[in-house]
């Protein structure tokens, strides 16, 4: 009889015992997977994005103004003589003409020499009509010979730079036509083209709804998709305060700060503009945001493994995140996927 007993005592503790594995197995399979992310505190930037074309900051075609025989010259940096892709300094002679002819024709020496002349006789009648030697008259013509004699070395010294091609300031060759070196070149012709793009700007045309946002000094980071690693600064230079009838746009222009001469002038680049910043605040993934009756909402594990809808107040925004201001804390475990089918107090299982 007490075999009996134990036996049927073992049953039943037995089978109660499956019976909690059971409901605890049915429990864990119900428990939703689920990927988690700690809440930080981060930065934050709100931008208007926009599109254009960089253009070189300067840029200049310069042409032959005499006749002569071509001469390119050597390029001291490189110690043979200039190509494309080039730099210069402002002021460097790229291209020279030489023409005796012309040369002696403008008679730079003797116009220096009669300048000379007129300047000592001018001093000469000056001094003597402060002693009383000479009229009012006769000083006055010595001036305006000293004058005329001043102007004809000037017009001389110009002729005689129209023999050099110099670049007007400091940028690269992006053009140099072939020419045999000591054939004569006619006035007129293509010579060089230069441009300056260290600093650019792009022209831009935004959407009437951004006028009140966008202002003069914004920063604005530039890339380009040639460029995918590397981004450029730059800022609001111009705003047209007229709105187009047509296309309801305003426009604008943006310089860009390219010291590394890593954006090409011609290329086609992206340009957001910050109208917002804010540092140290809780920004999350805007995708994972729901919304309700009661507004957004995302999901945070809580205790025993349940998820807790909290209700949520946001700010400034991207493409991509967006700032909360009310609703989480830094630390807090947000849950960023998985979350699609969750309700309040559903259970999770937290997975990598």
């Amino acid at each position: 009889m007490k075999n009996i007993k134990l036996l049927i005592l073992v049953a039943v503790v037995a089978a109660a015992f499956s019976c909690n594995n059971q409901q605890s197995s049915e429990a864990t399979d119900l428990a939703v997977p689920v990927s988690v992310e700690n809440v930080k505190l981060r930065s934050i930037q709100q931008f208007i994005n926009t599109t254009g074309t960089a253009k070189a900051r300067s840029e200049t075609e310069l042409f032959s103004e005499i006749a002569g025989d071509y001469k390119l010259q050597i390029n001291p940096k490189t110690g043979r003589k200039f190509k494309l892709g080039d730099h210069v300094q402002a002021g460097q002679v790229i291209i020279k003409f030489e023409d005796e002819e012309y040369v002696n024709g403008i008679s730079l020496e003797s116009k220096k020499l009669n300048l000379e002349i007129s300047e000592q006789e001018y001093e000469k009648q000056k001094s003597l009509y402060e002693k009383g030697g000479v009229t009012l008259r006769e000083l006055r013509n010595s001036e305006v010979s000293k004058i005329d004699t001043k102007n004809s070395y000037e017009g001389a010294k110009i002729q005689i730079a129209k023999m050099q091609i110099v670049a007007p300031f400091s940028g690269v060759i992006t053009d140099l036509p072939y020419y045999t070196e000591g054939v004569r070149i006619s006035s007129g012709q293509s010579m060089v083209s230069l441009m300056s793009y260290d600093k650019m700007y792009v022209e831009i045309n935004l959407p009437e709804k951004n006028i009140s946002e966008v202002k003069v000094g914004q920063e604005v980071v530039i890339t380009n998709y040639t460029l995918t690693e590397d981004t450029l600064t730059g800022h609001v230079t111009e705003l047209s305060p007229v709105i187009s009838t047509e296309t309801r746009t305003f426009a604008g222009k943006l310089q860009i700060d390219n010291p590394e001469l890593k954006l090409r002038p011609g290329m086609f680049v992206k340009a957001d503009i910050i109208t917002a910043q804010k540092d140290s605040t809780v920004v999350i993934p805007k995708d994972i945001i729901l919304s309700g009756s009661r507004g957004k909402y995302v999901f945070v594990v809580g205790r025993n493994s349940a998820a807790e809808d909290r209700r949520i107040t946001t700010g400034i925004s991207n493409q991509d995140e967006i700032e909360v201001l009310e609703g989480l804390s830094a630390n807090d475990r947000l849950i960023i996927k998985g979350f699609e089918t969750l309700r309040d107090h559903s259970k999770v299982k937290v997975i990598l």
